[in-house]
């Protein structure tokens, strides 16, 4: 095989097999040991091998490197690959680092560690252990792959050495990033001599570097709103679509100095990296400015039609309604939900809504619609925007003003705060950052810092439905304010806390690798065929078995019972569970009364080389 794919911390790593480069480990201890074979070209260091290169004019890499492991120096020989679009060498150390799902127990565990003859060298914590390849083992990569399609296994990656480079952080060269502390807050704000609360921020700069990159110029970001400046030199080059929906046209209406929300909305989610002011949670994004909006049903269901029409995937609205005399009607209503559930080609657009600044018990009427996500606001110490409004469809909150407000776009024409003269107009602090910014804040500017974050997201993984992504951003945001503000994990001021940018990213990303692996198993079954016959039968939860695996594809266990039931004549049993968000289908072979008789079988199925361990079924 010439390639390998294994998992890693940004998705799938696809290696390809060095046709020169060894990795060797030499008996002798000396400094300079003598190099075997043919005086090879000695490189790096690397996972305790010596990178050698070898001469392969009439031989293959694979015969060259057997016939290096024969020499009597050798003590170990491996062989070197190359991550797709990179050029630097790595070698598999022979270590891995293993995650069970929670729940997999140590029985489990060490069928699965015995099935590929790995050896346990640590247990860090109940599912999470170090182990390391013996000369039964397939080499580290097959191994990592192989676990990865285990459903009992949630991560599996080999201890890997490469080169360093001297790096620093993915950042861009924007002058006013160091400002916009709601994407990384390390606790100060420059030129002021404010202190926040370090960490208090959306860990938008994280998932930069976890992603290795800002984002996909394919995801596109709909910003329904009123008073865009398609000039502003952060969104100008971006505009994609634009549609005002008054006058039925795609030009915009700009000067209307009543109108100057929508700029410093947008820029907050997608301002561009061009080296000179802010930048957004989602900078490469595309930007759809819709304008014109109003209460009219007309007007909603014309914009959310224009967006899945055009195709936005993402929808960010932050404006809405607390009186209790405008309710949505059926039809606004059902305009939203079209759109969160038949938009990109039916996975769904994603569609935010701010909560509101009343502090109310309630949110506007439109944030509290099922199929949207719900934004309120936290500040820079990581506490509750007193003016959030606070509901039980609140589903995460995003830094924004409260303690220290946010930097963003404002419109050429933007007259600024009424009452105030030079630069308090724009700055809180009354200290200009340029012409084109302003201080930003409220749940209007949360929500769009959280659809930027959607936008990296579906970067990484844009198979993710609507629902998907909404689920993602519930389970992995952090738990801010007091733990008795949350019950069952919920807080009617927080809702599931504050969003977490890199975790969200890291959970697309795992979702978008178990798909994958679950296409290539059911590929890999489909292609056998075949006609099943499937009878169904309720098992007493007593007795003791054999339990000789685990899969998380039915079609894997229809063939796998079958075989069994041939090979021991015996009933065989499928339990069903659940185990990390994962269906786990365990496949035990009989059903004694005495726990003897499942021995006697467990040493009838080792006689053949399989694995397995003695059950007891009650509880299951």
């Amino acid at each position: 095989m010439s390639k390998l794919v294994v998992k890693s911390g940004k998705g799938e790593l696809i290696l390809r097999k060095s046709q020169s480069l060894v990795g060797l480990r030499r008996k002798s201890k000396t400094d300079n040991p003598d190099l075997p074979g043919d005086s090879p070209e000695e490189l790096d260091q690397l996972g305790g091998f010596q990178v050698v290169r070898l001469e392969t004019t009439e031989k293959s890499i694979d015969d060259r490197l057997d016939e290096v492991r024969a020499e009597e120096e050798t003590e170990v020989g491996t062989h070197v690959y190359f991550a797709e679009g990179s050029d630097k060498p790595l070698i598999a150390t022979g270590e891995l680092f293993v995650s069970f799902e929670e729940g997999v127990s140590e029985e489990e565990q060490q069928l699965v560690l015995r099935s590929f003859h790995l050896m346990l060298i640590e247990r860090r914590s109940e599912y999470h252990v170090i182990v390391c390849v013996t000369p039964d083992s397939p080499n580290p990569f097959k191994v990592a792959h192989a676990l990865q399609e285990l459903s009992l296994v949630k991560l599996a990656e080999p201890d890997i050495d490469m080169p360093l480079s001297t790096y620093q952080r993915l950042l861009p060269a924007d002058d006013l990033l160091p400002q916009q502390w709601h994407l990384h807050n390390d606790g100060l704000v420059p030129d002021t001599p404010r202190y926040l609360k370090r960490g208090a921020d959306a860990k938008v700069v994280d998932a930069w570097n976890r992603m290795g990159n800002l984002g996909s110029s394919n995801i596109t970001i709909a910003v329904i709103d009123n008073g865009f400046d398609l000039y502003h030199p952060d969104l100008k080059d971006k505009v994609y679509q634009p549609y005002d929906l008054q006058r039925n046209s795609p030009y915009l209406v700009h000067g209307d100095v009543r109108l100057v929300h929508g700029t410093p909305c947008a820029s907050v989610a997608l301002a561009a990296s061009n080296g000179r002011g802010i930048v957004g949670a989602a900078p490469n994004a595309r930007f759809m400015p819709i304008a014109g909006i109003d209460f009219s049903v007309r007007t909603t269901e014309r914009a959310f039609d224009y967006c899945v029409q055009k195709g936005a995937d993402i929808i960010s609205c932050s404006w809405g309604t607390t009186d209790p005399q405008y309710t949505l009607s059926f039809w606004k209503e059902e305009a939203i939900a079209k759109a969160a559930r038949e938009g990109r080609n039916g996975k769904g657009c994603i569609v935010l809504f701010a909560a509101g600044n009343e502090s109310y018990d309630f949110l506007n009427f439109y944030a509290a619609h099922p199929d949207v996500i719900a934004v309120g606001a936290c500040t820079s110490r990581d506490e509750y925007a007193y003016y959030s409004n606070r509901g039980r469809e609140l589903s995460v909150v995003a830094p924004s003003n409260g303690d220290w407000p946010i930097t963003a776009a404002r419109a050429s024409w933007d007259p600024g705060s009424a009452g105030e003269r030079g630069a308090f107009r724009y700055w809180r602090d009354g200290k200009s950052r340029g012409d084109y910014y302003k201080h930003f804040g409220g749940t209007s500017s949360a929500t769009p810092l959280v659809a930027g974050i959607c936008a990296l997201m579906l970067s990484v993984n844009p198979e993710l439905t609507a629902a998907e992504v909404k689920a993602i951003l519930q389970r992995t945001a952090d738990k801010i304010g007091l733990p008795g503000e949350y019950i069952n994990g919920y807080s009617r001021k927080y809702g599931y806390g504050r969003v977490n940018a890199d975790r969200a990213v890291a959970e697309a990303i795992r979702m978008k690798d178990r798909a994958g692996a679950v296409a290539r198993v059911e590929e890999q079954v489909g292609s056998g065929g075949g006609l099943y016959k499937i009878e169904v039968e309720a098992q007493s939860a007593s007795g003791w078995g054999v339990q000789v695996g685990a899969y998380a594809s039915y079609g894997n266990v229809m063939v796998e019972v079958e075989r069994l039931k041939k090979q021991f004549g015996l009933p065989v049993l499928v339990n069903i569970s659940e185990a990390g968000g994962k269906t786990l289908y365990k496949i035990i072979v009989g059903a004694f009364p005495q726990k003897s008789g499942a021995e006697q079988l467990l040493a009838r199925i080792r006689a053949i080389g399989k694995d397995g361990f003695v059950r007891n079924l009650e509880g299951l």
